[in-house]
This record gives structure tokens, C-alpha cells and sequence, in this order.
């Protein structure tokens, strides 16, 4: 691999403690406790109403107290940003002891004593301004999904305790990985006037990733006594296939291979990356009519896995312990260039692989008209058969509903038969999921645009606009 990418990879200048750090939180932490309560309500509450099942989503905080024991920080590193922002990646441990209680109809009132949260936080300062406070925003995300663990309190006395905490820990999961695992950041603004497009971190690029063999595969031990006689009558060879998972970004699974202990699948699929830090998840599983059964689990990551030159044979680990299969993986990178001749699958990387990425950026709208209370206004953008939507926003004292600040991306995977007959982009203002003026974007003007961005303040009618940015990109393999 040639020093461009190495250069990259090891640009770390090493870690330092959070000393001074851990001392602010610290004092702060009464404060944050009431506003990171605040905004735990705020947020969390909709989500459960709308993701748990049954009785549970009518769950509401009764009591949110974060208790005495402050978040704490370590192993800080500092990097500049592609998007002339800082950059500081640290880990996140957490022990709290907490006073939280859920209650809701139908279900019994839940107590949560103690949560432990642990991960590795990156933290975005962009942009860098000349003004007080200098930082435009602060972006915080988790590089993977963090590890969490929930305490009830009186565990014993709740009916199907292990259930329910299964179920809020995975919503809350869920929600934090919608949020703040990456891609997904979570967004405040030092600086009202801050530009969302200077703000903004784009992907690194593209992890092509091959799924190739595993060796010493055994199926796992049955429970109960009819799987095991039935084992025994008939040999049990695993029928496996492989999940993976990086960040936030949807799971991909291979084909099953069936009746090997040795199964070899070759297949390759594309991510999208965002950090090199970024852990990659391979979870093989033995496909089962009775349900699907753990084989194991290996890990990596994107930085160690092309530090290695893009080939790992990784150990299997089955309920945290070491097995005796191994997985083999290999993967290349590209990089995202702006550059119109690089759109195209050039390399013969076959049916669904991606050649580039469009990434759309919804600022704000500007000059809505109506009654202030009447107005519920959002972006919706279209492309071929995929649409995206910014959040609605509503009237509050001291916002500006007619000028509404979004601040929103999205991201658009291009394959080949995508740019070979693309269609145009259609950014329309809503009112109430009311269309309220539009207008058309096409494709080949973004492409044809300086570094193949389009931005501006889009007419749709009305008297209004809406500031966005459409960018295309195709992809170049790492040096």
C-alpha cells in the first residue's frame, strides 16, 4: 500500500489524558444533569411512544435524575479535518447512578439504578471562525456503537425483567445509533449564523469489502434434548452465512453455504466510511429452520485491516470465548475524488458495487409566508425512486419559523445503472406534508459544476427558497 493511505492511518500524534477535562465536567455535571435530562425527555420519549411494542410504548419518564457519579473521558487525540475544522476522538466511560423511573399503562413502573455506557466519542469543532466563541458548532458521535448496560431496580419483582430490559436497552440502542453513531451526528450550534455547509464532514470513502472463508466451522451445542437426539442421528453440519456490520449503516449478509465446515462465500460489498476508526462487525450465523444459531463473532477494524494490506485472518470468538474457526477477510479503499471521469464502475466491480456518492445538504428555507402558528414547514428531496425528508419544524418562542434552519444530510450510494440514466433532483418545500413550491435540479448541472457541487439558495416559488447543497463524487482507489 503506498504512503499516501499509511501517511493517513498513522497521522495520530498519540493520545493524552483528560484531566482538565474530567475537572470541568466535573463542576458542570449538576448542569448537565438537568439539561441532559431535559433533552433525554425531549427526545426519548417520542421514540419510545413510536418503537416499543405493546404496552410498553406508552412508557414516560416520571423521574430523570442522572445522579451524582460524572461522565469521564480518556485517551484524548487531536486531528485536524478535511473541512478545515478540529477534531477530537477520546473515550467515553460512564458508571452512573441513577434515580430514572419509566411508568405507563398497563405495564409495571420501571426503575433504572445504574446504567454503564462506554465508547470511543469523536467530537467535531467546525467551523473555525475569527469571531467569539471561534467554533461555529460542536458535532459529537460515537465511532461505533457504544457498549450499554442497564440496572433495574427491584429486578426481581418485574415480571419478565430480562425481557423488558432487552427491549429498552435495544431501543435505546437504537436511538442513540440514530443520533450520534456514525455517520449520524448530533448537531448543536455555538454560533446561529454557523454554515451547515462549512460544518458538514463528508465520508472518507468507500471500504470494498470481500467476505472469502472460514475454517474449523462446528455447529453450535443444542439446548434441548430433541435437537441433541436429533444431532446425534443425523450429523449436524452447519449451513453459515455472515453478517456485517459497520457504524450505523445498514447490515449486509452473504449467501448460505450449506453442509461445510470450511465454507468459502467470496462475496463483496461496499461501505461507506466515515472514520477509519471504524469497527467492522462479522457475526456468522447457522442458518436454521428452528431459528438462526450463533457460530461466532470477529472483529477489526477499517484502520487495521488496511494497515495489514487489506487482508486479515481473524479468530472467532463464540459467547466471549476463543474457538478454534477462523474468518478471512480482504478489502481495498477508495477514495472519494470530485472528479466526472471517475463515475463509472471501471474497475469490473460488478452488479450493485458503487462508483461514487451524491451527498445532499439542507441548510434552511428562507422568506415562508403565513400565520406563524399555521406553519409546519420541512424539505423533502427526491432522486429516481428514493426520497429523504428533513425534519418538521414548528413554532417556538424565540425561533424564527419563517426562516427555518434544518441543517440535514443525505447520502446517495451511485451505482453504474444510476449514473448511466440519472434522473433530476426535485428539493420541495413542505407545509403541514403539503407541497408548497419546488424546483429541479439536474443532474449533469452538479456534475458539471465546479468540484461537482451545486449549492445555493433554491427558488420554489412563492417568494421562498431553500438553501441546499448537492454534491457528486466518484471514487478513486487509495494509493
Amino acid at each position: 500500500m503506498a504512503q499516501t493511505i499509511l501517511t493517513t492511518l498513522n497521522a495520530s500524534g498519540g493520545t493524552e489524558s483528560a484531566g482538565f477535562l474530567n475537572d470541568i465536567v466535573a463542576q458542570l455535571w449538576p448542569n448537565i444533569n438537568v439539561a441532559g435530562g431535559q433533552i433525554a425527555k425531549d427526545v426519548v420519549e417520542p421514540i419510545l411512544a413510536s418503537t416499543l411494542p405493546g404496552p410498553l410504548s406508552s412508557l414516560r419518564f416520571v423521574k430523570l435524575d442522572l445522579g451524582h457519579v460524572p461522565i469521564k473521558f480518556s485517551n484524548v487525540d487531536v486531528h485536524k479535518t478535511t473541512n478545515e475544522g478540529i477534531k477530537l476522538d477520546m473515550d467515553l466511560d460512564w458508571e452512573g447512578v441513577c434515580d430514572i423511573e419509566l411508568d405507563g399503562r398497563g405495564v409495571p413502573k420501571i426503575g433504572i439504578e445504574k446504567v454503564q455506557l462506554k465508547g470511543r466519542l469523536t467530537i467535531l469543532l467546525a467551523p473555525l471562525t475569527n469571531i467569539i466563541p471561534l467554533i461555529g458548532a460542536v458535532q459529537v458521535a460515537f465511532i461505533n456503537p457504544p457498549n450499554l448496560k442497564i440496572d433495574f431496580t427491584n429486578a426481581a419483582n418485574i415480571a419478565d425483567c430480562f425481557l423488558i430490559e432487552k427491549v429498552v436497552r435495544k431501543t435505546i440502542l437504537g436511538i442513540i445509533s440514530g443520533m450520534a453513531v456514525l455517520p449520524n451526528r448530533f448537531l448543536v450550534k455555538l454560533d446561529s449564523a454557523a454554515d451547515y455547509f462549512k460544518t458538514y464532514q463528508h465520508h472518507h470513502g468507500v471500504l470494498r469489502l470481500t467476505v472469502s472463508s472460514a475454517t474449523g466451522i462446528t455447529a453450535p451445542k443444542k439446548s434441548n434434548g430433541a435437537s441433541r437426539l436429533f444431532a446425534k442421528i443425523i450429523k449436524d453440519v452447519p449451513d453459515c452465512y455472515v453478517k456485517v456490520k459497520i457504524g450505523a449503516e445498514e447490515e449486509w449478509r452473504t449467501q448460505v453455504q450449506k453442509n461445510n465446515h470450511d465454507p468459502a462465500w467470496n462475496e463483496t460489498h461496499d461501505f461507506l466510511i466515515t472514520d477509519f476508526e471504524q469497527a467492522i462487525a462479522l457475526d456468522i450465523q447457522d442458518d436454521d429452520l428452528a431459528g438462526d444459531d450463533d457460530i461466532g463473532l470477529a472483529y477489526t477494524t477499517v484502520k487495521q485491516l488496511l494497515l495489514e494490506g487489506g487482508s486479515q485472518e481473524l479468530p472467532l470468538l463464540h459467547k466471549g470465548e476463543h474457538t478454534q474457526a477462523k474468518l478471512s477477510i480482504r478489502a481495498q479503499f477508495y477514495n472519494f475524488v470530485a472528479e466526472p471521469s471517475l463515475l463509472s464502475a471501471s474497475d469490473d466491480g460488478g452488479a450493485g458495487q458503487i462508483c461514487g456518492l451524491v451527498t445532499i445538504l439542507v441548510a434552511s428555507a428562507l422568506g415562508l409566508q403565513g400565520a406563524r402558528d399555521e406553519l409546519n414547514p420541512s424539505v423533502k428531496v427526491s432522486w429516481g425512486g428514493k426520497e429523504f425528508a428533513t425534519a418538521a419544524k414548528t413554532y417556538t418562542p424565540g425561533t424564527d419559523i419563517f426562516n427555518p434552519s434544518f441543517d440535514q444530510a443525505f447520502r446517495v450510494p451511485l451505482t453504474a445503472d444510476m449514473v448511466a440514466n440519472p434522473s433530476s433532483f426535485k428539493i420541495s418545500l413542505l407545509n403541514k406534508k403539503q407541497e408548497a413550491g419546488s424546483v429541479e435540479v439536474a443532474f449533469q448541472d452538479v456534475v458539471g459544476a465546479p468540484g461537482m457541487v451545486k449549492e445555493d439558495a433554491f427558488d420554489v416559488g412563492g417568494g421562498a427558497t431553500v438553501r441546499a447543497s448537492i454534491s457528486v463524487h466518484g471514487i478513486q482507489l487509495a494509493e
